[in-house]
């Protein structure tokens, strides 16, 4: 079994509340803001999952591989960043932190910080971050993604805007 899979499955059943948060906020998550195409970053190896499928689009970024989905799908379709969001493990200093990821303004619980989430989806999500960084390709991912984070932080901060994670 591949680590993406074993990932996967682990963030399968957890969600940041207990239940569907997408009916609270109508999936805003899910749905491109007009005039643009947002999706989520595929982790190394998930591509194949999604190529040629009907709906779903993939891109090239400067950090990996941009998923657009269709605006809606099964949850078992969800690729690995939609089961984590509004979170992100990331590699700190040798370890796995949590953080919430940067680009989740959109998200009415990210800007409310961890604690508004079940404690349970956010120590899956340190577990998944856990089993990603013991794999040399994921591990790489995830530390391209804290610079990301990092960097997006500094431009939120000398913008004076922003929410705090």
């Amino acid at each position: 079994m591949s680590i993406l899979h074993t990932v996967r499955e682990k963030l399968k059943d957890v969600t940041p509340l207990h239940g569907d948060c997408g009916k609270i906020c109508g999936a805003r998550c899910c749905h491109s803001m007009e005039g643009e195409e947002t999706g989520m970053l595929l982790f190394p190896g998930e591509e194949a999952a999604y190529a040629g499928q009907p709906g779903w689009k993939i891109q090239d970024t400067p950090v990996g591989k941009l998923l657009i989905c269709p605006g809606k799908c099964r949850r078992e379709d969800r690729p690995l960043a939609c089961r984590l969001f509004p979170l992100m493990p990331v590699l700190r200093d040798g370890s796995i932190r949590v953080t919430v990821d940067q680009r989740a303004a959109v998200c009415p619980l990210a800007r409310r910080g961890k604690s508004a989430m079940a404690p349970e989806f956010v120590e899956a999500v340190r577990e998944a971050g856990e089993l990603l960084a013991a794999d040399a390709e994921q591990r790489a991912f995830l530390e391209k993604l804290d610079t990301e984070q990092c960097e997006l932080k500094e431009l939120k901060r000398k913008l004076g805007g922003g929410f705090h994670v």
